[in-house]
């Protein structure tokens, strides 16, 4: 990559505008390798820099690719209304970057969120014409049987929707457990279908986007971390 200046650098990595990355490099705040640098000129090569402010160490990152597992009561909102944004979860300088949630989940559903500032994989993730599969595992308010898992495999009727919409995959774990494998990410969908087919969802949580499972990635609720190629590789199917 062609070399850049540690104020510009900083800059594009969320630490604030120029003015203020100036401001943390001419303070003695930031080292690069190891080295101290007070020159806001000081040219580098980014891909792969290695750089710290106050003391906290960074990579050099062109776009965020971030897994995080959602907890309950949280928005994925920029302009949270009524609980907190998914965004004070995250380093302050993500939220410069623009960072955006993939699609959203409910404040109370819980699991696993992508987010990224990449406006291209946000759209290959998020639109409808790339039926990216999504498992969900809903606690049921009724015990059911398997009455329940083959009405969703043969498609239940959603008010506003011309036609019945149907699970890629349903499977009763136990009679207040099931998991669900949906591809269009419509409002509220799984919560939908499943009161559509005379059940109703007392807590739901997303454990898996393509072939991305939560469980694998070590996140606790409230946890994130960023997505290297491999995990890219994974929710691609890959």
């Amino acid at each position: 990559m062609k070399k850049l200046s540690l104020d510009r650098i900083l800059q594009s990595q969320g630490f604030g505008t120029r003015k203020g990355c100036r401001a943390l490099i001419e303070d003695g705040d930031v080292t690069v390798a190891g080295n101290a640098v007070t020159s806001y000129k000081a040219e580098f090569d980014p891909e792969g820099l290695e750089f710290t402010v106050f003391d906290e160490l960074w990579i050099y990152r062109r776009h965020l690719y971030l897994a995080l597992n959602k907890p309950a009561n949280y928005e994925c909102s920029r302009k949270p209304s009524h609980h907190p944004g998914v965004h004070t979860l995250l380093p302050e300088q993500f939220t410069w970057r623009d960072v955006q949630p993939v699609g959203r989940l409910d404040h109370d559903t819980t699991g696993l969120l992508l987010l990224s500032d990449d406006g291209d994989f946000i759209h290959a993730q998020s639109h409808p014409k790339h039926h990216q599969p999504k498992l969900y595992v809903a606690t049921l308010a009724e015990a059911a049987d398997q009455t329940l898992v083959d009405a969703l495999l043969a498609g239940v009727k959603l008010i506003d929707e011309p036609a019945p919409i149907a699970a890629q995959h349903a499977l009763l774990r136990d009679p207040t457990h099931i998991e669900i494998v949906i591809a269009e990410g419509k409002y509220h969908q799984v919560k939908r279908m499943l009161a559509a087919a005379g059940n109703h969802c007392a807590a739901l949580e997303r454990s898996r986007i393509g072939g991305l499972e939560l469980a694998g990635l070590g996140l606790a609720p409230g946890e994130w971390r960023y997505l290297d190629e491999h995990d890219l590789a994974r929710l691609n199917g890959a």
